[in-house]
């Protein structure tokens, strides 16, 4: 039986002091955003593309339109955001910065809040980053950024002819099972010396992709950062360097760099609800 006042499991409730703090969060952030020339949109609940942002399509919440086409639910708003400001209002503005607050929603009743940005037509990930580490700064955190690039795990797996599965399960003692002398010390960097150090041992097919990650790592004025080469996103679109910054077990900001319809842009999504148990805490 459900009673009247029951809301559906993964959805989400805030009331009293907790509503009042994710507001001013919000607000801190999207001040932060102001400031960095970036503007404010929000963009449909229902999309037609999304299932080309998830990986696992059976998160989506589909139905249909008028014509029978097949909607969704928005679960990703990257790709969305991008198309809208790029084809639909191209006409209207040249502004390449923007920024979103708004709820993503999954299967079978899963929301998320989110705060999220999409730099477009940029490809400096340095740019990105720095401005993670200044929100993060201001609202008085100092979680794990962890800085990835999706084409070593791609080249490492095509490289070896090993299952991609395994990266994106993240089965580590199967890879160290393989007992390869330079996956070994792949596996085991966390640094920006460990990473000097191992790209003169891995084959040649992937050193250019190490060297794009240092490179990257170098620019960063963050002091907890982290470099996980193997690690493997879920979500499609990113195609190059990409990150994520985690603390006590939450994920509370994914982005990177990607491409949609042939442009090169940046984007991230910080997790206001994860966001709010830390600040909670």
């Amino acid at each position: 039986m459900i009673f009247e006042h029951e809301i559906p499991k993964g959805s989400r409730l805030y009331f009293g002091k907790t509503a009042k703090l994710k507001r001013e969060l919000e607000n801190k952030i999207s001040n932060i955003l102001y400031d960095n020339n970036f503007e404010e949109i929000v963009s449909p609940n229902f999309s037609y593309s999304q299932h080309q942002s998830i990986t696992d399509e059976k998160k989506l919440i589909n139905f249909s339109d008028v014509e029978n086409n097949q909607v969704s639910l928005r679960a990703d708003s990257t790709l969305d955001v991008v198309r809208i400001i790029t084809k639909r209002l191209g006409r209207t503005t040249a502004h390449k910065k923007w920024f979103y607050v708004q709820p993503v929603f999954s299967y079978p009743s899963k929301e998320d809040y989110q705060i999220g940005c999409e730099w477009i037509d940029h490809d400096d990930i340095g740019d990105i980053l720095n401005l993670i580490a200044n929100i993060l700064i201001n609202i008085n955190i100092k979680p794990i950024l962890q800085l990835s690039n999706i084409n070593i795990p791609k080249l490492v797996s095509k490289e070896l002819d090993i299952d991609i599965e395994l990266f994106k399960n993240g089965e580590i003692a199967q890879l160290f099972d393989l007992d390869i002398s330079w996956l070994n010390s792949l596996i085991r960097v966390k640094s920006i010396e460990d990473l000097k150090d191992v790209i003169p041992l891995v084959p040649s097919s992937i050193k250019t992709h190490l060297e794009k990650l240092l490179d990257t790592a170098v620019q960063v004025d963050y002091d907890n950062l982290v470099i996980a080469p193997l690690y493997h996103s879920s979500l499609k679109y990113y195609d190059d360097v990409y990150f994520r910054v985690i603390q006590n077990n939450f994920v509370i900001c994914k982005g990177g760099k990607y491409s949609a319809d042939g442009i090169s842009s940046l984007g991230f999504a910080l997790y206001t609800d994860s966001l709010l148990k830390i600040l909670e805490d």
